[in-house]
């Protein structure tokens, strides 16, 4: 299975890390039988991709935020409190979301095949986010302006925990 990225937000909604591991898919320069978001068919089949600028990593950030913020809510308008907002799929990656009772977010996007990884995400959360980012001295406890996790120690847990449960 295959990670694309991981994002944490703090409860002020900054996004305070993110990482990629692989292109998110239809952004490679491969020949697709099915048109990209954007493009268009000509009349004899050909498929012309109109020019797009790539978003930042900021702006990428802000649309991932976003993007939950609204599902979270709608899942709660309509099933109530009770319901909570776990993942949901398109045709090219699938996110996982995971809150914590103090409202980090914890965002990965991974290949449509993969099962719901909200286990995993509370496992990042308590072994790699507590023990590395929360139990560090010298980490901030607010992240003002975005700025992020900086911790040596949690990107390499990390490294090791998705090449680990997800091999290529």
């Amino acid at each position: 299975m295959v990670v694309y990225s991981f994002y944490i937000f703090d409860r002020h909604t900054e996004c305070i890390y993110t990482r990629r591991w692989t292109p998110r898919p239809g952004s490679s320069s491969g020949k697709s039988m099915r048109p990209q978001s954007g493009s268009s068919i000509t009349s004899n089949g050909e498929n012309v991709p109109t020019t797009r600028k790539a978003l930042s990593k900021e702006d990428d950030a802000k649309l991932i935020f976003g993007l939950v913020f609204s599902l979270r809510n709608m899942v709660q308008k309509l099933g109530g409190e009770d319901d909570s907002f776990l993942s949901y799929r398109t045709g090219e990656y699938k996110l996982h979301y995971y809150e914590t009772p103090t409202r980090i977010k914890f965002v990965m996007l991974t290949d449509t095949k993969q099962n719901n990884l909200r286990v995993a995400l509370h496992q990042i959360w308590v072994n790699l986010y507590v023990e590395y980012v929360v139990k560090n001295p010298l980490s901030p406890v607010e992240h003002p302006g975005g700025i992020g996790v900086a911790n040596e120690l949690f990107e390499r847990g990390l490294d090791s925990f998705v090449t680990t449960v997800f091999p290529s």
